[in-house]
């Protein structure tokens, strides 16, 4: 039987350029690869024709000599008739592995070299403030347990007057290839963990580990305006890397705590004010607190109901980017007297036989459950 087109083979035009055909082995690869297509005998076949393709055609010289005298180029070349010899596909197969399998596996670690070290882990840190810290902001020196890098031999791990050195079960690549039926399995290296080295003369303080366990103390700058579930990232202040890999990132988690007299929804500030039922009926000044710790002076308009609320422009919390100060909202609560004298009852008795339309709402409610009633006895 007639060889196939080789450009016919990988679904191409002959015009395609070393792009485009890597790409089209990778779909070919991908659909009749023989572990995919187990109920599919011919599979192995096409996946073999396919990879013969590639190997032609993925080399300018190969591919000059087949676009010029078509398959006859190779006929009489040692191989069987196949240019990359009779059944091995695997230098083809190899050139695409990682674009294939490379983000299931993990990736390759760089250009083929060893593994880079290990980035150190990020490390959270939790951090309770007052309300009045969150207000104005602060400078705070804090102490976070981490790995470090070891300073006796610089985070190598290898001690004085030593070095690692290049791991002989993988070469210094860091990982190991093995074959499954057609796939070429990597894993990283069992003797070295992945780092392409062996520490042979450890170094005494980390035990060849390149970092030690330590108490760091930060200064750390609390912007205002930080509110519960802010998130403050410290770059390069988290743990060593092993062996002199990068540190990670260290992130302080805002708490602000509750207030006994504030409560704060955003930059918005509300306090609930408690009056004297002659104040709220007569009108009035009061002081109220400021968060930055001054106050304000409110008039309390004559005839105030419990739940009034009045506004304080710019006496609220800033926000944690900058901008303008929230408001703080002032809510009335009026205070029904207690502990009453027998000549305060009287008078209060007084006032009240005195009163005609002192009190609208209780007025307006009591005529609409009279109504109510009325309306009832109507349908009895």
């Amino acid at each position: 039987m007639a060889k196939r087109d080789y450009y016919e083979t990988l679904g191409i035009a002959k015009g395609a350029d070393a792009d485009e055909i890597k790409k089209a082995y990778r779909r070919k690869a991908k659909e009749l690869h023989p572990d995919r297509n187990a109920d599919n005998p011919a599979s192995e076949g096409l996946f073999k024709e396919a990879n013969e393709a590639y190997e032609v055609l993925k080399n300018n010289d190969k591919k000059a000599a087949y676009d010029r005298y078509g398959h006859a180029a190779f006929e009489g070349s040692g191989g069987g008739g196949r240019p990359g010899g009779q059944g091995d596909f695997s230098g083809a197969f190899s050139d695409v592995f990682d674009d294939l399998f490379g983000d299931f596996m993990g990736g390759r670690g760089g250009s083929g070299g060893r593994q880079r070290p290990a980035r150190g882990s990020d490390l959270r840190y939790n951090m309770r403030v007052s309300l009045e810290e969150a207000f104005k902001g602060l400078h705070k020196t804090i102490n976070v347990p981490t790995a470090v890098s070891c300073t006796t031999c610089e985070g190598s791990g290898a001690a004085a007057g030593s070095e690692p050195a290049t791991c002989g079960t993988c070469a210094g690549m860091g990982k190991v290839r093995a074959q499954q039926g057609f796939f070429t399995v990597e894993r990283a290296c069992p003797t070295c963990s992945g780092a392409g080295q062996v520490i042979k003369n450890p170094c005494s303080s980390c035990r060849g580990a390149g970092r030690v366990e330590k108490d760091r103390a930060l200064s750390v700058n609390i912007p205002p305006g930080v509110e519960t579930g802010t998130r403050i990232r410290l770059s390069g202040e988290g743990e060593a890397g092993s062996r002199g890999g990068p540190q990670g990132d260290l992130y302080i988690f805002i708490e602000v705590d509750d207030h006994e007299i504030f409560e704060r929804e955003g930059t918005k500030l509300f306090c609930n004010i408690p009056v004297s039922m002659t104040s709220a009926a007569m009108g009035g000044d009061i002081e109220v607190p400021n968060i930055d710790g001054g106050r304000s002076r409110v008039k309390i308009p004559a005839g105030s109901q419990s739940g009034r609320q009045m506004r304080l422009r710019a006496k609220g919390m800033p926000a944690v980017r900058g901008g303008a100060l929230g408001d703080m909202f002032i809510e009335l609560q009026v205070e029904t007297p207690v502990n009453l004298t027998a000549r305060q009852k009287e008078l209060l008795k007084e006032f009240e036989e005195l009163s005609t339309n002192n009190s609208p709402e209780s007025q307006g409610f009591f005529n609409k459950v009279k109504g109510f009633w009325d309306s009832m006895k109507g349908r009895d």
